[in-house]
């Protein structure tokens, strides 16, 4: 049994449930139930202070609430998390016993309900589904990943340029990301939008059932039209994959790819800028540019503030004892990239990350982001396309003012307002 901790009092990022907790927690905290709940504006505002007191209270594995009434087990030891995300046998993917036990309208459902896609999968099932995404991925041209972003983001900053400021979430990084990846999977612009809509409803879980309706008549929409008339993209290749996926198959892969793609990407992007134009050491140098680059900017948000902060949920087969902790059978485990990624026992008094791609931002073992290449060039280039044409943005309001958006899943600003010195609009060719 684990040495007994003093309990933090924190009660802004604390909720109790009734009925005793479910998993069984070898302190004496567990016994009523006591939970963090990642739901609230205390835990959006600050959750690194959150995951601060959840280790010092439970350790390596934290009782949570998804959402009101959701219970789950967090995952916040970097150790921890790397068992279980090399081990699908005893810690699945598949959500479906799990959500019976849920109602219709539970606002995480949307986001964590079954498909049949790779990242609900294990096992033949999980090899076939990924097979056909990776082969779906891999016929992207990396080398035309820099001129893609480059038509999208020029048209984008020569719409601001002149005004002096900009919210770079909806004037920026949320167009620019949707239509880059439109171009990459095929899909028209007025199918995207609507993709775009249903995406951020279900992370959000503001809306996320009208999410979830908004993407499928979306993606099914797509997939009739490369049916029907095939081309050089994502959604073509899924749909003519030797593996033979049906209607339901294809937009299952697409949901995986629009939502690591969509949101994780626009976050990468905002949250890099954040810290490139708030942190002294991204300044501009006198004469070499900025004293560092977008790549490192990029590297230590993903260790430090990934834009997908919880994720990679599994749900044991059976109860499971881990570091001293009873899961229980069928019940959430999630997995705090962000806090294993600073978990003090792979940081150490390490204050800085640069440099280091050794984190969970892109998960681990066999449910490993198969986009991952594709996401960061993209990331990359949005950042340096701006700062080409804007090299002095600065942050139109002070750091702990920014708003950021609702949901346990997502580490996302809701707007990011910047000023910087007007500019005429850039020649595209």
């Amino acid at each position: 049994m684990a040495t007994p901790q003093s309990p933090i009092t924190t009660p802004d990022i604390l909720t109790t449930t009734t009925g005793g907790c479910p998993v069984q927690h070898a302190t004496p905290a567990d016994t009523d139930g006591q939970r963090f709940a990642l739901y609230t504006p205390e835990f959006v505002a600050d959750p690194h202070r959150a995951y601060h007191a959840m280790r010092a209270q439970f350790g390596s594995l934290v009782p949570v609430e998804l959402a009101p009434g959701v219970p789950a087990t967090l995952v916040v030891g970097h150790a921890v998390a790397v068992r279980i995300l090399n081990d699908p046998t005893h810690f699945p993917a598949d959500p479906r016993t799990w959500q019976k036990s849920v109602p219709e309208d539970c606002p995480v459902r949307p986001m964590m309900g079954w498909l049949p896609a790779a990242r609900n999968s294990d096992g033949a099932t999980h090899a076939r589904y990924r097979d056909a995404s990776v082969s779906g991925i891999d016929g992207i041209d990396l080398h035309s990943v820099n001129s893609t972003v480059e038509r999208v983001a020029l048209p984008l900053i020569n719409a601001f340029c002149r005004n002096g400021s900009a919210d770079l979430v909806a004037q920026y990084a949320f167009p620019l990301v949707l239509e880059v990846l439109n171009q990459m999977v095929g899909c028209p612009d007025e199918i995207g939008r609507r993709v775009a809509d249903g995406m951020a409803a279900r992370f959000d879980s503001v809306n996320p059932a009208l999410g979830m309706q908004m993407l499928k008549s979306a993606l099914m929409e797509l997939i009739t039209l490369k049916r029907e008339q095939p081309g050089n993209d994502v959604t073509s290749r899924l749909a003519q994959h030797h593996g033979g996926l049906d209607d339901i198959e294809v937009f299952a892969q697409l949901m995986s790819f629009y939502g690591a793609g969509f949101e994780a990407q626009r976050n990468l992007i905002t949250n890099a800028l954040l810290l490139m134009i708030t942190d002294d050491r991204f300044k501009f140098g006198d004469v070499m540019g900025r004293n560092l680059s977008t790549a490192n900017a990029i590297d230590e948000v993903l260790f430090n503030d990934p834009p997908m902060a919880n994720f990679c949920t599994t749900y044991p087969r059976q109860p499971i004892s881990v570091d001293g902790v009873w899961l229980p059978a069928d019940q959430p485990v999630v997995v705090s990239l962000a806090a294993c990624n600073n978990d003090p026992e792979i940081r150490g008094n390490q204050d800085s990350s640069i440099g280091n791609r050794s984190h969970l931002a892109w998960s681990a073992g066999p449910h490993t982001c198969p986009a991952k290449d594709v996401a960061y060039l993209t990331v990359q280039y949005a950042i340096d396309q701006l700062f080409d044409v804007l090299p002095d943005i600065q942050l139109a309001v002070p750091t702990d003012t920014l708003l950021w958006r609702p949901g346990p899943f997502h580490r996302a600003m809701a707007s990011f307002p910047v000023v910087f010195s007007a500019s005429a609009p850039v020649h595209i060719m």
